[in-house]
């Protein structure tokens, strides 16, 4: 079940948390089970889950309860061999930031420092530890602490916002397996402007299409109301040339495509063909009109 669930709920942001105990001795693990629940106040929570095998509580659990202090600070992919390191099981009092090679960077308002090869790191205070399932023997915590302090390296902004690809942060999967985000792992998805129309509004024979795929449909039904025909629909420029129809749909030219057929009875295959490459160049209007050429 721990593999499964690790493998299914993924990717996992990692939180590479630096606690204290009350003598002064400096503890540094990394927990996948991490996330931001809140921003007002900022609350983020881990989940340093007790042993299965022994019922042992980790020295980061323990040391959260015992000072109501941590750091929590991101993992970038330059890190990923000494986080690996630092996630070994050292004995209680180890300082994984001498066995990682990781640097020590003051804290402000806490005790634990924070790691200073990471670009992004959060000075926090302990709110609640909530057990989860004790009465079935579960063995889970789930950790909630306030964000007191906020710690952010100037060449992780790009125009003033935090930007991902100079972040290059690094998040858990299942077994041995992580995710990089960064590179064309990285895309923009804008959030809707309008309610859509929905799904529920698109033609069946719009629905029912084997070239249109479900988020092909959802950029139609995307829409705020339902486009009507354009009866000078398609618009060509004067002198337009255009190769064959395969050619002009391989390189995503929908309009160049229309143009290749422009003398032969549009059909269903070739009009959603033609539509796709317009979607996929988020060209909806014109992926619209597209279909609504298709013959009654």
């Amino acid at each position: 079940m721990h593999s499964i669930l690790l493998s299914g709920v993924a990717p996992r942001p990692i939180a590479l948390v630096s606690t204290m105990d009350s003598n002064g001795n400096v503890n540094l693990s990394p927990f996948s089970f991490f996330n931001a629940y809140a921003s007002k106040p900022p609350i983020v929570a881990i989940g340093p889950a007790f042993s299965a095998a022994t019922g042992k509580a980790k020295d980061t659990y323990l040391n959260i309860i015992e000072t109501g202090e941590c750091t929590i600070n991101s993992v970038q992919y330059s890190m990923v061999e000494q986080i690996n390191l630092a996630s070994c099981e050292y004995e209680r009092g180890t300082d994984e930031f001498v066995k990682s090679g990781l640097t020590k960077r003051p804290s402000q308002l806490v005790k634990p420092p924070m790691v200073a090869e990471s670009l992004f790191s959060m000075e926090c205070k302990f709110l609640e530890n909530i057990p989860l399932g004790r009465d079935i023997g579960g063995n889970g915590n789930l950790m909630l602490v306030e964000v007191v302090r906020l710690h952010i390296a100037e060449s992780a902004f790009v125009d003033g916002k935090l930007h991902p690809q100079r972040l290059d942060l690094v998040a858990r999967m299942g077994y041995n397996w992580y995710a990089r985000a960064h590179g064309d792992a990285v895309f923009e998805l804008a959030k809707p402007r309008w309610n859509g129309i929905g799904f529920d509004a698109l033609p069946e024979s719009i629905t029912s299409s084997d070239i249109l795929t479900g988020n092909d449909l959802a950029k139609l039904a995307g829409v705020k109301e339902m486009p009507v025909r354009d009866e000078n629909f398609p618009h060509f420029p004067e002198n337009m040339n255009a190769d064959s129809l395969e050619v002009e749909l391989q390189a995503d030219n929908g309009l160049g495509a229309l143009y290749a057929v422009r003398n032969t009875p549009f059909d269903r295959r070739t009009l959603h063909r033609i539509a796709k490459v317009f979607l996929r160049t988020d060209n909806i209007d014109m992926a619209w009109q597209t279909l609504l050429q298709e013959p009654k």
